[in-house]
């Protein structure tokens, strides 16, 4: 969608010097080392026994100050014929005198305590849980000179195989192009560490890779050196190659086996110094892009599995509805309808196996099934809210006449499905099967298919394969159980896809919630803020992998017990507001629910961005003005005043438009947001084919500190992303739930944001200056600063206060609802009449 629409989008200039105390982690210049030695490591397990070796000596600081401790790391040399690594963690660790989230609040405002995101968040409980196992994570040096990495994360598009070649070629000193970063399959050993959500990727892998990449150079080079008879330290890495002074090389593909280790070995190793790189923070097309746009990338329903024949599923009219006993009225004659290879009963619906997935679509629509109610049966919208409501936690500070502002908001449920719909293949024969899918919880995904199969975890192969989005869809193993269960019906290879209409109607969805809002004013700051989130029971993951987990999350209350622990570590409230108190409640009623993207931040940085807006024009503040005084740290208020600046805050404004803000975050990364609204009668009615008319963001800019930026290019098309998505939060982007079923049937009634409502000018601005040592997270980080300034925006443009998002959601519906049976629609067959 991006490339069809005018775009001014760029990186800002780096600033001309950083601090003097720089690490290549945490900002410190490098000193001298200690002598490089070769010891006896007696702690060693007996299964990595072997010698510990220094490889590159730290030098003295160039800078002319005095010299700070480097990071130092423990990686290994793994006994085998040709070069490889594995990585562990740090031994020493230095951190910066002044850490960048110190507090900056000015003289009116009224401290709040620490809020648990602000020291510990999700992305580090998720890198110390693969601590452990970071020592399994292996890079090689092939014979053919190339170096390959099997990546324990599943890219779904969001380019993390290509920023793990430039994080390995970067400490190598190779080119990008030469390392060869695939998708590991299903490693239960891995438990935590083969998980992906949560913007954790780059964080949680970032240093055990870059040791590892480094262990790997110091031994081609201690190789070179012998091969060349020189001084290793005179040694340079080139291309595929190592270089002496007078230019003799030799190739990576010769060095491999001459660098091989006979016995596992523990190395030190210090990282190369940020100052010294070349290849992070460059900007570089995902490796993928030309076989996407040609078509010539293979995703799951792309491979051809020897007899895996499409496989669709017949489902019920109402949410989690089932079949009632016995067969469908017309089986034999579904049997034998064209292309029809097996009917069979499976979980809550029945499959259907066919030479193509047009018959199984003309199959699925003729079976007459009797149903069994769904769990919501009879149910809609309010009597969810009205269940919510009831279930809403109190608030602690009592109200004070003429100095309390409150609010309460409904967000409405809405769609995480990715482009590609659902879909596993499944192959099970003589006790083994084979998996193919773009899972992101692979180990999970492998173990519920043993369990259906009714076999061992290790007799199935799980291959995990790059997906077409995912949202957090694919943390969920939906239509890989169901994949295992029609494979055993049929006792043949299955190639299961969800159509797009149950995707969703029986899919995941992020789930209808409220927010509360209270904050009690004193004449010029801020003397408590309160927020409530009451909502939907969300499902946060399958059991992150591990048994015990997953065994827990299955106890009663067990899943809100890891909800609420997810609250904790995720949401903040980053300003300075006195008493600040912020819980959670959730209630399970019987939806689908998953951990969509940016799981709880669009919502909560949506109500209390709102509220902020209210309380700087009570106490009559300017409401960029207001955050910059009240904000916690240096580091947010130097983003909110470049994105003040790049949009030129405080502009004059034509009578029904409007500036809007919203300031987020999450995962290490801070972002602000200003948009430029049209909510004009001209623009509010403009005609929309097929479409959801309504206001329109004008203009958007968007200012995020990234961290340590691996790849700008990469993290630019993140940022759009997110940026699209909390735009449909705002405006249209919401699910009816009517009568046991949700309305939408497909995405051309589910209005995600379009090209019809895409701002013609977004201006997004990556700084590259960050004082932050490690990279922030990015495939979640843009939504809740976009939803949130588009909702200040429309308020600030109508003079409307916002009750519920989408704010479009209680308009008349703009489509027929499709029927719920069939339970597939008709594919349309008059798209030109829709071309304009």
């Amino acid at each position: 969608m991006a490339t069809f629409f005018p775009t001014d989008i760029r990186i800002a200039p780096e600033r001309t010097s950083l601090r003097a105390s720089r690490s290549p982690e945490f900002g410190f210049a490098p000193p001298r080392a200690r002598p490089g030695s070769v010891q006896e490591r007696t702690t060693m397990p007996a299964h990595r026994a072997g010698t510990t070796t220094q490889l590159d000596p730290v030098e003295k600081s160039g800078t002319g100050r005095s010299p700070v401790n480097r990071r130092r790391f423990l990686g290994y040399l793994i006994a085998a014929p040709t070069l490889v690594v594995a990585a562990e963690m740090a031994r020493e660790t230095v951190w910066p005198e002044s850490s960048p989230w110190a507090s900056v609040a000015n003289a009116a405002a009224l401290p709040s305590p620490p809020q648990t995101p602000e020291y510990y968040e999700f992305v580090d409980s998720y890198r110390d849980a693969c601590r452990p196992t970071n020592a399994l994570l292996k890079v090689e040096v092939n014979k053919d000179g190339t170096v390959s990495f099997a990546l324990p994360r599943s890219d779904n598009g969001q380019g993390i195989q290509t920023s793990f070649a430039m994080i390995i070629a970067e400490e190598i000193g190779c080119d990008p192009a030469n390392v060869k970063v695939t998708l590991a399959d299903a490693r239960p050993e891995l438990l935590f560490n083969q998980l992906t959500g949560g913007s954790s990727s780059t964080y949680s892998l970032y240093t055990p890779v870059r040791v590892a990449a480094a262990i790997a150079k110091g031994a081609l080079l201690e190789a070179a050196a012998q091969q060349l008879g020189q001084d290793k330290r005179t040694l340079t890495v080139a291309g595929q190659t190592v270089v002496d002074t007078t230019g003799k090389a030799i190739g990576f593909g010769d060095l491999t086996t001459l660098a091989a280790s006979p016995v596992t070995k523990a190395v030190d190793v210090v990282l190369k110094p940020r100052e010294q790189f070349k290849v992070i923070g460059k900007p570089r097309n995902k490796d993928d892009q030309y076989a996407i746009v040609t078509g010539q990338k293979k995703f799951a329903m792309d491979l051809q599995i020897p007899d895996a024949l499409p496989t669709m599923i017949c489902r019920a009219p109402d949410l989690n509805g089932f079949p009632k006993k016995g067969d469908p009225s017309n089986i034999d004659e579904v049997r034998n309808m064209p292309g029809v290879e097996g009917v069979a009963r499976i979980g809550n619906g029945w499959a259907v196996r066919a030479r193509t997935f047009g018959q199984c679509i003309d199959a699925v629509n003729a079976l007459q099934v009797n149903w069994n109610a769904g769990t919501l049966a009879g149910k809609s919208d309010a009597d969810v809210v009205k269940q919510l409501r009831a279930a809403e936690l109190p608030l602690a500070v009592p109200a004070v006449p003429g100095k309390t502002i409150e609010q309460d908001f409904v967000h409405y449920s809405r769609n995480g499905s990715a482009l590609e719909t659902n879909c596993a293949i499944v192959s099970f024969k003589n006790g083994k099967a084979e998996v193919w899918a773009p899972a992101k919880s692979p180990i999970s995904g492998q173990k519920i298919a043993a369990q259906k199969l009714g076999i061992p975890q290790n007799a199935v192969d799980f291959h995990v394969i790059p997906g077409g989005g995912s949202f957090g869809r694919r943390l969920f193993n939906d239509s890989i159980q169901e994949a295992a269960e029609a494979a055993k019906a049929f006792g043949k290879p299955v190639k299961l896809m969800w159509d797009r209409a149950n995707d969703c109607r029986q899919g995941r969805v992020k789930p209808l919630c409220t927010t509360r809002v209270r904050a009690v004013l004193t004449d010029d700051a801020v003397a408590s803020f309160e927020l409530r989130y009451t909502g939907v029971g969300m499902e946060v993951d399958e059991g992150l992998t591990d048994v015990l987990t997953s065994q827990l999350i299955k106890a009663p209350g067990g899943n809100l017990g890891v909800s609420e622990t997810f609250w904790e570590i995720s949401v903040l409230t980053p300003y300075n507001f006195g008493v600040n108190t912020r819980f959670m409640n959730e209630v399970n009623m019987g939806f689908n629910t998953g951990s969509t993207r940016n799981v709880y931040g669009p919502d909560t940085c949506t109500a209390r961005e709102v509220m902020i807006d209210k309380i700087a024009e009570r106490l009559k503040k300017d409401p960029m003005k207001f955050r910059t005084e009240f904000i916690k740290t240096e580091r947010a208020r130097r983003v909110l005043e470049r994105v003040a600046k790049e949009a030129d805050w405080g502009k004059s404004m034509e009578p029904g438009t409007a500036q809007g803000i919203g300031f987020h975050q999450e995962y290490k990364a801070v972002m602000a947001c200003i948009v430029e609204l049209d909510a004009r009668p001209e623009t509010v009615n403009r005609p929309i084919v097929k479409g959801k008319t309504g206001p329109r963001v004008t203009k958007l800019t968007f200012v995020v500190d990234p961290g340590l930026l691996i790849n700008p290019n990469g993290y630019k098309a993140q940022m759009m992303g997110g940026i699209n998505d909390g735009i449909a939060n705002a405006l249209t982007a919401g699910l009816h739930f009517d009568n046991g079923h949700f309305l939408e049937a497909s995405w051309d009634n589910y209005y995600y944001t379009r090209q019809w409502n895409t701002p013609p000018e977004i201006n997004i601005i990556v700084l590259e200056d960050s004082e932050s040592p490690e990279p922030a997270g990015a495939g979640e980080a843009g939504v809740a600063a976009a939803m949130s300034a588009t909702v200040n925006g429309w308020r600030r443009a109508t003079g409307q206060e916002p009750t519920y998002t989408p704010l479009l959601h209680k308009d008349p519906l703009p489509f027929e609802p499709y029927p719920t049976i069939p339970p597939i629609p008709p594919s349309p067959t008059n798209s030109l009449e829709f071309l304009y």
